[in-house]
């Protein structure tokens, strides 16, 4: 497989792995589905894309078509994630505290009322921009990282002897 993807899906799933312990130290509560959800302290998508970026701005320059694709792709993404994703979940937040006090009118009227309410949406779509630079930096050094394994990897294959 390609190692740009393998290093930017390891990035991607270390930034929602890390997002648990962040999340016990802020809060003192020990959420592991946080592994799976969207939201949070780092982003995943902007270490995702940091990391493939910084890893082709390393091993195949940054003068290169590789390059630009991955930077705007990424600038997209991050954009994206913060911005648009974010206005998402905070309409979100809106639609469901309508749904709450629509609960409590409901309560309060003497007429029997009975109807299936749909589940809660869920509210937590979108970044901070701090966590969007958060995603960006891991990123970053995952890439970098990345970078510096896959020279060691070359470097040693020159050595093999091939019978």
């Amino acid at each position: 497989m390609n190692r740009g993807v393998i290093i930017a899906l390891l990035s991607i799933c270390l930034a929602q792995g890390l997002k648990i312990p962040i999340h016990y130290i802020k809060k003192k509560e020990l959420r592991p589905d946080l592994f799976f959800q969207t939201g949070g302290m780092p982003s995943s998508h902007s270490a995702g894309v940091a990391s493939l970026t910084t890893y082709i701005a390393l091993r195949r320059g940054t003068p290169t078509i590789d390059f630009a694709l991955s930077l705007i792709y990424g600038l997209i993404v991050m954009y994206d994630a913060q911005g648009i994703r974010r206005q998402t979940g905070e309409l979100t937040l809106k639609v469901n505290d309508l749904d709450q006090l629509y609960d409590s009118f409901k309560k309060e009227q003497t007429v029997k009322f009975e109807e299936k309410s749909p589940e809660k949406l869920k509210e937590m779509l979108g970044h901070q921009p701090e966590e969007v630079v958060g995603g960006a930096l891991l990123g970053i050094l995952t890439g970098t990282i990345g970078h510096l394994v896959s020279k060691k990897d070359r470097k040693l294959s020159k050595f093999k002897v091939k019978f």
